[in-house]
């Protein structure tokens, strides 16, 4: 590991170590040419999330591999059954998610959700809420979307949606929208911020059902 690495290494180090939401004293960390990779454990799934969000605010981190397992105190298992009742339960309280939309299977902790929504915000917001039962060891998110429009709409609502905002307007980012609805984007962006807010603009456009994100942070 050159000196380079070393440095990016203790810089994410640090951010897991200054994140109180994050209990990091078994977390393990390497850095090889702006690739980090985030092992050990922590004690709940949510805390796997907050680990890759600390490490993507480090300058300098470029992808990250995350190889974090989730590990419970004996006191703090829940049984499958449990945590199936409770994720129906959140989902039917969630009013931004059709009723009956979701199915839940649960498995040595791990949650599989599956069915059919209109929207990618209720496919990711059925996830997070899901994500915070005590218990979950991990999700499988198999929610599908329902293409409802053509692609050459689905396309001028996604450049439209990228024109209007501020950071990506003169962004040379090409997007492909196929028929089933998946969308290719293609291009440079400055940083993972970036990044994310050009998947947020496409996500944003109806019918959108998967999108594949071959941009590169410059």
């Amino acid at each position: 590991m050159d000196s380079h690495d070393r440095a990016l290494r203790q810089r994410v180090l640090d951010e897991l170590d200054f994140d109180p939401s994050i209990d990091s004293c078994s977390l393990t960390v390497s850095a090889r040419a702006g690739v980090v990779t985030l092992g050990g454990h922590v004690p709940s799934v949510m805390q796997t999330s907050a680990a890759e969000r600390a490490a993507w605010r480090v300058k300098g981190v470029k992808a990250i591999a995350q190889d974090i397992h989730v590990r419970f105190p004996e006191d703090k298992k829940v049984n499958d059954d449990e945590i199936a009742g409770r994720a129906i339960a959140i989902l039917d309280w969630t009013s931004a998610i059709p009723d009956g939309a979701v199915r839940v299977k649960v498995q040595d902790g791990w949650v599989t959700l599956s069915g059919q929504v209109p929207w990618n915000y209720q496919r990711t917001l059925a996830e997070y809420e899901v994500r915070k039962l005590s218990g979950v060891a991990g999700i499988v998110n198999q929610l599908t979307l329902a293409p409802v429009a053509q692609p050459a709409d689905m396309k001028q609502r996604i450049l439209g949606a990228l024109r209007r905002h501020a950071e990506l307007a003169a962004r040379d980012i090409s997007v492909d929208v196929r028929t089933d609805g998946s969308v290719r984007i293609v291009g440079k962006v400055d940083n993972r911020d970036e990044r994310e807010a050009v998947e947020q603009a496409v996500w944003s456009a109806p019918g959108v059902t998967m999108v594949e994100d071959a941009l590169q942070i410059a």
